[in-house]
């Protein structure tokens, strides 16, 4: 089974929808899944240099807005084991780089690189967008931080970034995360993973009978 997630590297949903999909795939136990992350961008305005997080907090409505949206994503990643550390974001990134990261890395490896670029965000507010912090992210995992930097310098990735963000307006994806299975259905947010095991089964029930 294939699934393709279409996410950006700095929505909590979607570091949540990821979790919720890997533990329901741990708990299916079904056909082998593949998995491709794909490339969103929330926020296709944001600078090349990135905005300060006090823009995102107006935009959401002020700070007891954001703070109370915050606390919401907290206690949803605490039950799925991750952590969010909002107060130490300072800036939002352009995720235009982190996705080139991602399309660096060998497919087997995606998930490794979209948990560490999660962590780094989320938990240790690091900047995402810049090249240096990218790098060190890739050496951390043991890439080749040579070769990393030269395909962030020169964006040999980009263009299957652009690939995926027409694709998602093409489709008329809006928001993320957004799970599409086989190339045929498709489930969109931050659903719990006993949502996922359920569109598993049917879909693998649904291949017996064809």
């Amino acid at each position: 089974m294939n699934i393709d997630v279409f996410h950006d590297t700095v929505c909590p949903w979607c570091r949540i929808g990821q979790v919720h999909l890997r533990q329901a795939i741990e708990r299916w136990g079904g056909e082998p899944v593949n998995v491709h992350y794909r490339a969103f961008l929330l926020d296709p305005t944001t600078p090349s240099e990135g905005r300060p997080m006090s823009d995102l907090v107006a935009k959401l409505g002020g700070q007891a807005r954001a703070d109370e949206m915050h606390a919401r994503v907290c206690s949803m990643g605490e039950a799925c084991g991750v952590d969010f550390t909002f107060e130490q974001i300072q800036r939002i990134p352009n995720t235009i780089r982190s996705h080139q990261l991602l399309k660096l890395a060998p497919l087997a490896r995606q998930e490794e690189v979209v948990n560490a670029l999660h962590e780094a965000h989320f938990s240790r507010g690091q900047d995402i967008g810049d090249i240096d912090v990218l790098v060190d992210i890739a050496g951390c995992l043991g890439m080749d931080q040579e070769a990393v930097r030269d395909g962030l310098v020169n964006q040999t990735k980009l263009t299957e970034v652009l690939g995926d963000l027409n694709f998602a307006r093409e489709a008329g994806i809006t928001g993320v995360p957004f799970f599409i299975f086989d190339g045929k259905y498709a489930l969109s947010g931050a659903q719990p993973l006993e949502v996922f095991v359920q569109v598993m089964e049917q879909i693998s029930a649904e291949k017996v009978l064809e």
